[in-house]
């Protein structure tokens, strides 16, 4: 009997319980917990009717480790589903460590305050030594890989989309498809209009901070860093249209660069739309997108997170967005002497995503595969000891169940390349 602790009941949470219930041959228990355990007791109300999962809530404080440490003993899950903020990745996997359980997230790690001395430190070594300056990086949790294989235990890391499934799409090409891969360019196209002058498809707080750091891609073994959203490109996507992406700096390319062999160039892109890169630019300018509390009236406020309670809850969006999603990988490399390209994507559209799940197709795009990563673990089909992200497992089951879960890939084997 496989039972999980599923941490988190925001909207990509939502979806992954969903999902999870929609199998419960294979997830046969689940406990959600959050802070607030109202959100999770109204979520599992509305799940049991329909579902031979049991269900059941708690309350956790997924900052405090040994809280979460207190609840996995209680509990004795199989896995501990991290789908929560990135800020608590380490606690959890601490817990998980202590209490010999598997371990998975969505989202690498990233701290919430960046001006911690210890943590300011190592972070400005490796911007030095390696050459790209984001606050978020697989350093922190790749630190756990020999204390997961020594304790027996999988971790399994990023099981979004992007990070996640794109690279497993990485991994499907490579095995599938090519001798050797040369370069990747992850493309995540947004063609959804939710009708707000500005607000972010996921976690403000986690959205602004990526989406405003300075860019980076993989060239010739060593990272190049550009000013954020210097590069710009126009692409047409299947079932989207036109659209202008930027080039980002983003997770995924960091662990390609090291398990797909001999790649030349990673590359990822998303599409932004004017309004928001206006709204995002003046809100930068005036200090709001700043992790630095500030004392207003007596009190310490974090700009970024006060305007995170100012914006549209990303839960909320659902009822109100239409269009489509296209997200996915360009290959160019060698197969059997000849060179050769493919392009490898999934389209996801938003109002179908809520008439299923009530959730518009970011948060279903992320919460799908988090379902299908922890199906992998939990029917062995992924087994390895120590700290893994999906690249570096058989992509071809976890294919399967993205085809069966709600999010089928699409193969063009002649793409128009990305200059």
């Amino acid at each position: 009997m496989s039972k999980v602790l599923i941490i988190g009941c925001g909207g990509v949470a939502s979806v992954a319980i969903q999902k999870c219930c929609q199998c419960s041959e294979v997830f046969e228990e689940i406990c959600i917990a959050s802070r607030t355990k109202e959100k999770c007791d109204r979520l599992a109300e509305k799940l049991r009717p329909s579902t031979k999962t049991v269900i059941t809530t708690a309350r956790v404080n997924a900052d405090n480790e040994k809280e979460v440490a207190a609840l996995i003993r209680d509990y004795q899950p199989d896995l501990v589903m991290h789908i929560a903020l990135p800020y608590q990745n380490l606690s959890i996997m601490n817990a998980c460590l202590e209490c010999g359980v598997n371990y998975m997230d969505t989202a690498n790690y990233e701290p919430e305050d960046i001006n911690d001395k210890n943590w300011r430190e190592i972070y400005e070594k490796r911007c030095k030594d390696e050459g790209f300056s984001a606050y978020f990086d697989y350093s922190w949790q790749w630190a756990y890989h020999e204390k997961f294989k020594e304790a027996g235990l999988t971790a399994l890391l990023g099981s979004g989309f992007d990070p996640g499934v794109t690279q497993a799409y990485c991994a499907y090409a490579l095995k599938h498809h090519f001798d050797s891969i040369e370069t990747i360019d992850i493309l995540d196209c947004n063609g959804g209009d939710h009708g707000y002058p500005f607000a972010t498809n996921f976690n403000p707080e986690i959205n602004l901070r990526e989406v405003s750091a300075p860019g980076s891609y993989w060239e010739n073994g060593h990272w190049i860093e550009v000013p954020a959203m210097s590069i710009k490109r126009e692409y047409n996507f299947d079932q989207v249209g036109k659209k202008d992406m930027y080039l980002l700096h983003h997770e995924e390319i960091e662990s390609l660069a090291k398990n797909i062999p001999n790649v030349k160039r990673i590359r990822f892109f998303m599409t932004f739309g004017q309004s928001y890169l206006t709204h995002m630019k003046c809100l930068e300018n005036v200090g709001m997108l700043s992790t630095t509390p500030v004392l207003y009236e007596g009190h310490e406020i974090v700009p970024i997170q006060f305007l995170k309670a100012l914006l549209p809850d990303p839960a909320s969006l659902g009822p109100r967005t239409v269009g489509k999603t296209n997200i996915g990988c360009i290959f160019t490399g060698i197969k059997d002497g000849k060179e050769k390209s493919y392009y490898l994507y999934n389209i996801c559209d938003h109002q179908e995503c809520y008439r299923e799940v009530g959730s518009q197709a970011i948060s279903y795009t992320t919460g799908v595969p988090a379902m299908c990563g922890a199906l992998m673990v939990l029917t062995g089909k992924w087994n390895k000891a120590g700290v893994y992200t999906l690249e570096e497992f058989d992509p071809d089951p976890f294919m399967e169940a993205l085809n069966k879960y709600g999010l089928p890939w699409n193969e063009n084997f002649e793409p128009t390349l990305v200059p």
